[in-house]
């Protein structure tokens, strides 16, 4: 199913492959559906959300290993997302924020940035980094930083 551009992330405990499951929040329906079928298209399990409060909500039921968010929603905005997922009982989810306002994103708690509009490849680059390597528990980060892949 993957390219050598884009391959299918491959992530096996005991030899079990496990799909990673990502909540993707959006109020733009458009840039969530896009997400949803790259995501789904690489191997990934993608739920979406209208909005932040939605998010957030599929965010405490579920079981998450990745939330893309949108900075600048009408309900409740990307920022405040990530503020509720760091105070939450599963903080150490790593998220992706992206916004066409760069500046609101930076020093909010937020593993990785993306400015709208952005390629494919670095969503996915950034994906695959946050969604198979593991968090160091002594700093709560990952053990190594998207940083890396710009």
């Amino acid at each position: 199913m993957g390219n050598a551009l884009f391959p299918v992330p491959k992530t096996f405990i005991h030899g079990v492959r496990i799909m990673r499951n990502i909540l993707v929040i959006d109020d733009e329906r458009v840039i969530s559906d896009v997400l949803q079928q790259a995501l789904t298209i690489y191997g990934y399990n993608v739920e979406t959300a209208s909005g932040g409060s939605d998010g957030l909500r599929m965010f405490e039921a579920g079981s998450f290993d990745l939330v893309i968010t949108d900075i600048r929603m009408p309900d409740i905005d990307g920022i405040e997302v990530a503020r509720c997922i760091r105070s939450s009982d599963k903080p150490q989810t790593p998220i992706i924020a992206m916004s066409g306002t760069p500046w609101l994103m930076n020093g909010n708690g937020f593993d990785f940035t993306i400015s709208k509009p952005f390629s494919i490849k670095i969503l996915m680059d950034a994906v695959k980094e946050l969604t198979v390597n593991p968090m160091n528990p002594d700093t709560g980060h990952l053990n190594n930083t998207p940083e890396k892949l710009q």
